[in-house]
């Protein structure tokens, strides 16, 4: 293991480990995280109480793999949107991350809310099957479930957008290969290079080395053609989450039809707010990418 830098010693593109600290510590730029996270929950709870939904359908063996499933209001043919929940690999659940749910059911999508590992108990390679095991197990049941197989689409928030990006990437000694059976990408607020991440406090949980940074950096390993992919951010980010989202936008055009959104009004934790919601740039544009387009909540 390598020794510690020493203290205010550059670790990464000039900035010292405090400063990159900072920079992959998202609630730096907002009031209070916690308030946040209450709202998840209130929010999540809410959509439970008043929507229909299957609880906690097993996609795997591990008791984190369960899944909550929204059904659509059109039987068998419905667009679905796969919700994989952030907190930086090590926090949050299914139980928070139902708060997207309502808008995306009144615009006529189903909508399935994943759970997953946590570290430091699971690793990112291990997240990253687990997320491709739901995807999977979600398309074989498809008829049962009564959404269009065809029309899957894969959302993920901070570090769900990373593990949604892992998910198109055609590997299947990381799970089930469903990078082609994918109809479109929703990434809000990634981490798409990990070497930075490895360099910070955020691998106090992952323990990533060299070798595990690139392996888990979906940015390095895309793969010529990808399905359409709606890219966002807010506007309240830190300069690290911009640069990673510039990357990914740069990378992902040659390869996929891609719509960028930057929500000015936004930062990294309400975004999501606005899945599904027409009339915001967001909400529009994966509506539009799921055949939704001219709905209204």
């Amino acid at each position: 293991m390598r020794d510690a830098p020493p203290a205010g010693a550059a670790v990464y593109r000039g900035m010292d480990r405090a400063t990159l600290d900072r920079q992959y510590s998202p609630s730096s730029r907002v009031a209070s995280l916690d308030a946040y996270l209450r709202e998840y929950r209130r929010l999540s709870e809410a959509a439970r109480r008043t929507h229909p939904v299957r609880t906690a359908l097993a996609y795997g063996p591990h008791p984190a793999e369960r899944l909550d499933y929204f059904p659509g209001p059109a039987v068998g043919r419905a667009p679905l949107l796969v919700f994989v929940h952030g907190g930086n690999w090590q926090a949050l659940g299914r139980a928070e991350s139902a708060f997207p749910v309502p808008p995306l059911l009144a615009a006529g999508a189903a909508v399935a809310v994943i759970g997953y590992g946590l570290a430091p108990d699971t690793g990112p390679d291990a997240m990253a099957g687990m997320v491709r095991r739901a995807v999977d197990w979600l398309l074989r049941h498809a008829d049962g479930l009564g959404f269009a197989p065809d029309r899957l689409h894969l959302c993920g928030t901070s570090a769900g957008a990373h593990l949604a990006a892992m998910a198109l990437l055609p590997d299947p000694s990381a799970g089930p290969d469903v990078s082609g059976r994918i109809a479109g990408a929703v990434l809000l607020s990634g981490m798409y290079d990990l070497e930075p991440v490895r360099l910070s406090y955020v691998n106090d949980a992952l323990r990533l080395d060299e070798t595990a940074a690139r392996r888990n950096s979906p940015i390095l390993r895309l793969p010529a053609r990808l399905p359409a992919a709606v890219i966002a951010r807010g506007g309240n980010e830190t300069e690290e989450y911009v640069r990673q989202h510039d990357r990914m936008v740069t990378a992902l055009r040659p390869r996929a039809a891609v719509t960028e959104i930057v929500a000015d009004r936004r930062d990294h934790f309400d975004l999501p707010y606005d899945l599904g919601v027409p009339g915001t740039g967001l909400g529009d544009a994966v509506l539009a990418q799921m055949g939704l387009e001219g709905t209204t909540a």
